[in-house]
């Protein structure tokens, strides 16, 4: 499978495909590339519906051109040391956070999130998400406030008495703890329209149908989560010594 950058008439093949209504597979099948860089392309341009081939190759120019003016300082937040290939880092970056837009994350969260993700102290200050995304301090203000409000992220001061932003190790723990929680709210909304609409109509089918389907799903969420919760962070047991008090194994 072909590597490099997409060429402007490999983007032109995407939006006579995107036209023709074919899914991303099988874009990046006749192109002979990974689905996830078509649907990448996409995303970052506008979007099945309004992406054109010449105004994306334009934007991927200048991007390119923008990372080689800001690659040593901009870089660094987050992808340095441990012998890692930046370039790798970026494209893993751009690839989770596309992830992230699908599961319905707006872009800015999504990306602002995806770099707390992948940097190794699991924090970041406002500054240096600025510096690393390249956007303005009032674009990651207001993604930190959203992804804050979901309970994705904390924030606390450090030493310095900066801001740092942190994503804990439990984090898709709250995350899906959240989500159940939401399901939850639904099955009892709909519950109610089968009070407000009566027994015996077929709305109130309907509605008793996602209450019971929506009660059922939040309850195995919650109860999984809890239980894959205690096995990932259970403490090994202690040993017992000949007298059957906790001690230190014998050797």
């Amino acid at each position: 499978m072909p590597g490099g950058r997409l060429t402007q008439q490999e983007r032109q093949q995407i939006a006579l495909g995107l036209a023709d209504g074919l899914a991303y597979a099988e874009v990046a099948r006749r192109l002979d590339r990974p689905t996830s860089t078509i649907t990448r392309e996409v995303m970052r341009n506008g979007g099945p519906t309004a992406y054109r081939a010449d105004l994306a190759h334009r934007a991927t120019e200048r991007r390119a051109h923008r990372r080689r003016a800001t690659l040593p300082r901009g870089q660094g937040a987050v992808a340095q040391g441990h012998g890692r290939d930046d370039e790798a880092v970026r494209e893993y970056e751009e690839s989770f956070t596309t992830l992230l837009m699908h599961q319905g994350l707006p872009k800015m969260m999504a990306r602002v999130l995806t770099c707390l993700f992948i940097a190794d102290a699991g924090s970041l200050t406002a500054s240096e998400l600025v510096q690393h995304l390249q956007v303005s301090p009032a674009s990651v203000s207001k993604a930190i406030a959203f992804l804050e409000e979901q309970g994705l992220i904390r924030r606390q001061r450090d030493e310095r008495r900066r801001e740092r932003y942190f994503v804990d190790d439990d984090v898709w723990y709250q995350s899906t703890i959240a989500s159940a929680r939401g399901i939850a709210q639904v099955a009892e909304t709909a519950r109610k329209g089968v009070d407000v609409l009566g027994p015996g109509s077929p709305a109130t089918v309907r509605l008793e149908n996602i209450a019971r389907f929506s009660d059922f799903i939040s309850e195995s969420i919650l109860r999984a989560a809890e239980q894959v919760r205690e096995i990932l962070y259970a403490k090994p047991a202690q040993s017992l010594d000949d007298t059957g008090e906790a001690g230190s194994a014998r050797g």
